[in-house]
């Protein structure tokens, strides 16, 4: 793990935060005798990178961390808006914190993100849990130590949600989960408007970080000993657009390679629309660019994919994903897929198995359709029952499951380059992860967490097995 300090390129006063962060600590050290924050991250990657600076944050305030909330004087939920299922853990979760408040009254409880951004959902933990202390938005993020600092001083429950359309904060401390592995933000916002989504609505438009920034950071995790750092926003093929530094992503990937080391670079989300052949060429001449896109289709149907606003057709996907795959045959495609939007039928979800079939995926996120309050899809008529919706879903995974077996079949008796991550499910195997995004489980020690290594693969069923060839670095 490791604590960097961006350079403050914001206009945003951060030396007052700065100050609250030196009382709030004053007052937790005598408060408490050995402080400390459970910061729980719902939902997708960013979620998990904004969390990282809210622990930041923390640890400058003098608090250290509990992944136990009932051993936590400050609890924190970093929500996520994008499907029912995730709100509805986040309201049962937020409940059972009640009865612990009820036994350590001085514990502080706070929600924020994507979640908290929606005005009626604001309104529902104003009225229906009162235990809770401070609710903050998407987009005042760095006023945690202010916020903070009220509410121990005195202050009532603080709500600050602020419509806006953001802007880049630079300066935050950052606490990162992992040592091996880490995120790398790169913008913020979505201008997009998907018909199903409720991102724009809570993260406000696209606002891109300097290039110069990015690379600063990139550059001082490499240094901290990272080898694989995935570029992070709602959609990274939409970055620079409009900024007068004229670096567009493709152009940042290229930059990015040029840094000195043995790492890696992931991104993610890339959107159909703006994937461009300049990209793929880049991905092509990228020695550090991994061999894996993230490239959502969400559905095959070119009726639905017009009611989603998603801009491009099936034909035009298809045709993204040849291009890419002649100037990559060794690339591994993941995707998203949204099954039963409102007046979708069995024809039109057989556009999608089509696609499926077509690409070969090694990774499918798959979701039934999801209202979301605000977005204009949760208005549209759905005639289709949940439970046919469930029978197509169930038939998604089958075809997908039979195209990951083949693809985890021609793995065997190949050698490749791995990052070893993490030790496996039993003792003396280590998971190691390839440019394509495959994970292998072999026998090594320990130690070469952290390191590359040549693995052969041997077995590929459930799990993708593999013995030590050499270790790289």
């Amino acid at each position: 793990m490791s604590v960097n300090i961006d350079k403050n390129k914001t206009t945003v006063n951060l030396d007052e935060q700065k100050v609250y962060m030196s009382r709030v600590a004053k007052i937790v050290k005598k408060r408490w005798e050995r402080p400390a924050a459970c910061v729980v991250t719902y939902g997708c990657q960013q979620n998990v990178s904004d969390s990282e600076r809210i622990r930041g944050m923390l640890m400058c305030m003098g608090f250290e961390f509990t992944d136990n909330t009932g051993d936590a004087d400050v609890v924190i939920f970093n929500t996520c808006a994008v499907r029912g299922h995730a709100e509805n853990r986040v309201f049962g979760n937020v409940g059972a914190l009640k009865h612990i408040k009820q036994k350590k009254p001085d514990m502080i409880i706070a929600l924020c993100g994507c979640m908290m951004q929606q005005q009626h959902v604001a309104e529902k933990i104003r009225r229906s849990y009162p235990h809770v202390d401070i609710v903050f938005g998407t987009h005042v993020m760095h006023r945690l130590p202010e916020f903070l600092w009220n509410r121990l001083t005195g202050a009532s429950r603080i709500f600050e949600l602020p419509d806006s359309d953001g802007e880049i904060i630079e300066g935050l401390p950052v606490h990162r989960d992992g040592s091996v592995r880490g995120f790398l933000s790169i913008m913020y916002g979505c201008n997009n408007f998907c018909s199903y989504c409720i991102v724009p609505y809570v993260r406000g438009r696209e606002r891109s970080r300097d290039p110069e920034v990015i690379i600063r950071e990139a550059e001082q995790m490499v240094k901290a000993g990272y080898k694989d750092i995935t570029l992070l926003g709602q959609n990274v093929n939409s970055y620079g657009k409009g900024e007068p530094h004229g670096v567009n992503f493709a152009k940042l990937l290229r930059l990015l390679n040029e840094i000195e080391g043995d790492f890696r670079i992931r991104f993610m989300t890339s959107h159909p629309k703006d994937c461009t052949i300049e990209l793929l060429d880049a991905m092509k001449d990228c020695e550090k660019v991994c061999r894996h896109l993230h490239l959502p289709f969400q559905c095959g149907s070119d009726r639905i994919l017009k009611q989603m606003n998603r801009h491009y057709t099936k034909s035009d996907y298809l045709a993204l994903v040849e291009a890419a795959y002649e100037r990559m045959p060794d690339l591994n495609l993941s995707s998203d897929v949204i099954v039963g939007f409102p007046g979708e039928t069995y024809d039109d979800f057989l556009d999608t198995l089509d696609v499926v079939k077509k690409v070969g995926f090694t990774q499918l996120f798959t979701f039934i359709f999801s209202p979301r309050q605000g977005t204009p899809a949760a208005q549209l008529p759905d005639p289709v029952s949940r439970d046919e919706k469930v029978k197509w879903f169930e038939e998604l995974l089958k075809v997908q499951e039979e195209i990951l077996q083949s693809k985890m079949h021609d793995m065997v008796g190949k050698t490749y380059r791995v990052l070893c991550e993490e030790p496996g499910r039993m003792e003396g195997l280590v998971c190691g992860r390839t440019s394509g995004n495959m994970v292998i489980e072999f026998k090594a020690d320990i130690s070469l967490i952290g390191s590359f290594a040549d693995v052969k693969v041997t077995n590929a069923s459930n799990v993708i097995e593999g013995e030590l060839v050499q270790k790289i670095s």
